[in-house]
């Protein structure tokens, strides 16, 4: 039996039928807008869009009102988050792209590229059209992408290791020397040092790659030895070394002042001269006064006046405990003169205590630094580069403690004796010393004979040294003997002080009398033991002129009680 079919209320054959689909053209839609133009928009509009197509009072606005609440609910929620994923993606775009590398500009190369120097590795980079290639500048910081283009100028580096300008470059290129651990480099000049004038002896400051000197720290290590102004000393105000001043001006003062004669005899001018001498009697006062006496007759003579350039140098001061400073010391030295000798200024070199600085060289791994030092020396007098208008003058009281290579003719050519003064010059120095400004009881010749003549007396009270001969013979020396400039003028240094006390004692004005002088010396002499109190001969006969071949032993005479007999062989 056949079974009756139950038709849906809409009008198919079962539960599972579909309708037919609605299509868009069946939409009043399609009747305002294109569908494309439908598309573009968003909920919202098509939302304002179907209430526009009901009627008034319709019953389905309200409905519509409170859709479009959700929808602008829904749709400012989704703007807020994308926002946020969009800032988030880019957060992590950045942490997850490659860093930049930051290099120094070397050289800027048409029309965009640049020789970039980064982490020590040369690279020929693009640069970002952006960035004006003019406004690279040699030296400068710049960062470079992943791709190794320069995207950025950064300025100049403000850190960097600091080295010394050895030598100046044809093309303006600097040679550093070998200092710090660092070897020996030629480097480049950064924009800002192109059109600064540098010389050697300068230290700069270089970028992190060391090859670009960025900045001027100063003259470094290049200590300021010289005198401002050379003391007004002629040579009436040095006395007792008449012999000493002669052969001074016969070795320095002519060849300079007679060019012309010297030249036409083709004789080579010496570069240097040797004062040896006891301590005390005016070796470093003789130095002084050759430069200024030298300005002064070539002033009188050409009517040009040359400054002069007295670099005075303890030898002590430029021994160094590192390796090689005490040599590069040397050379700044006499690279100092030459500067100044070019320039037009009369340069003395004057070394005084040289024994210490140039010594004689041994084996041995203590003796290191002279076996260095002495050929440095010796080379810069006679090397490459000749000493023009420079005059070396050493000064020592231990002169066979300099090394030969160093005295040898040609480097030191003279050497000029400073004796311990005798009677007539003790005299003389007596009158230097007590000015016509000071105030004297009598005129200073007189006071100066009547010191000198108590100081030179052959009396028991300045007998000073016992002189044994290889022969037998005694001999004593007497204080007189052993007198020079320098205790002179501290006996009239402590005269100066007993008429100033007596001044003060007695409030009254008072002047310099020779019994002052005379008490000074006593003061001074007993005081001071100025000489090797023992027996060591080597000693004493560098402070005498005795020959040590005939020596036996010299021994200081012990001061005598009252009343003791006197038993003296002269």
């Amino acid at each position: 039996m056949a079974e009756s079919k139950k038709k849906s209320p809409g009008g198919g054959d079962g539960p599972h039928h579909n309708p037919d689909p609605i299509s868009f053209e069946d939409s009043p839609l399609s009747e305002l807008l294109p569908r494309e133009e439908l598309e573009k928009l968003s909920a919202l509009q098509l939302v304002d869009l179907i209430a526009s197509k009901l009627p008034n009072r319709h019953s389905s606005l309200l409905d519509l009102v409170y859709l479009r609440e959700r929808i602008s609910a829904m749709e400012d929620m989704t703007f807020q988050a994308s926002a946020a994923l969009e800032k988030l993606d880019a957060i992590v775009e950045k942490l997850r792209s490659p860093a930049f590398r930051v290099g120094t500009l070397l050289m800027t190369i048409d029309p965009d590229k640049a020789h970039v120097c980064v982490g020590g590795t040369d690279y020929v980079c693009r640069v970002d059209p952006a960035i004006p290639l003019v406004s690279l500048q040699v030296g400068q910081r710049v960062l470079c992408n992943e791709a190794f283009a320069v995207v950025q100028a950064l300025g100049f580096d403000r850190n960097g290791p600091i080295v010394r300008i050895d030598e100046l470059l044809s093309d303006g290129r600097l040679k550093i020397g070998q200092e710090s651990g660092m070897n020996a480099l030629v480097i480049l000049r950064s924009s800002l040092l192109s059109k600064e004038k540098l010389k050697p002896g300068l230290e700069v400051r270089l970028d992190s790659t060391q090859r670009v000197a960025l900045e001027v720290i100063g003259m470094g290590k290049r200590v300021e030895r010289s005198l401002e102004t050379v003391t007004e000393l002629p040579w009436s105000g040095v006395g007792g070394q008449d012999e000493a001043v002669k052969s001074i001006r016969e070795t320095i003062e002519m060849p300079f002042l007679h060019a012309d004669l010297f030249k036409r005899f083709d004789y080579s001018v010496p570069k240097g001269f040797l004062l040896y001498g006891p301590p005390g009697c005016g070796k470093t006062l003789l130095g002084k006064a050759t430069a200024y006496n030298l300005r002064q007759q070539l002033k009188l003579k050409t009517n040009v006046d040359h400054p002069e350039f007295f670099l005075h140098v303890k030898g002590p001061e430029l021994l160094n405990m590192w390796v090689g400073e005490s040599e590069r010391q040397v050379r700044d030295l006499f690279a100092q003169c030459r500067e100044r000798a070019a320039e037009g200024a009369l340069a003395f070199l004057f070394i005084d205590e040289a024994e210490s600085l140039l010594g004689t060289r041994r084996a041995g791994r203590f003796n290191g630094m002279s076996n260095t030092i002495v050929p440095m020396f010796c080379t810069e007098m006679d090397g490459l580069d000749p000493l023009q208008n420079v005059v070396v003058i050493l000064a020592s009281n231990r002169a066979d403690m300099i090394d030969p290579a160093i005295l040898r003719p040609g480097r030191i050519d003279r050497k000029i004796k400073v004796s311990r003064p005798d009677e007539a010059g003790a005299r003389r120095i007596y009158e230097i010393y007590l000015k016509d400004s000071l105030p004297l009881a009598e005129a200073a010749s007189v006071m100066a004979a009547k010191a000198a003549a108590e100081q030179f007396a052959r009396v028991p009270e300045n007998e000073f040294l016992e002189v044994f001969h290889r022969s037998g013979k005694r001999e004593v020396l007497y204080r007189g003997q052993m007198a020079s400039g320098a205790i002179i003028a501290a006996i009239v240094q402590r005269a100066k002080n007993l008429a100033i006390k007596r001044s003060i004692e007695t409030e009254r004005e008072t002047s310099i009398e020779t019994s002052n002088l005379l008490a000074a010396m006593r003061l001074e002499y007993g005081e001071n033991d100025l000489f090797p109190s023992s027996d060591v001969t080597e000693d004493w006969l560098k402070l005498t002129d005795f020959d040590p071949e005939n020596v036996v032993k010299l021994a200081p005479i012990k001061p005598r009680k009252a009343g003791s007999p006197i038993n003296r062989v002269v």
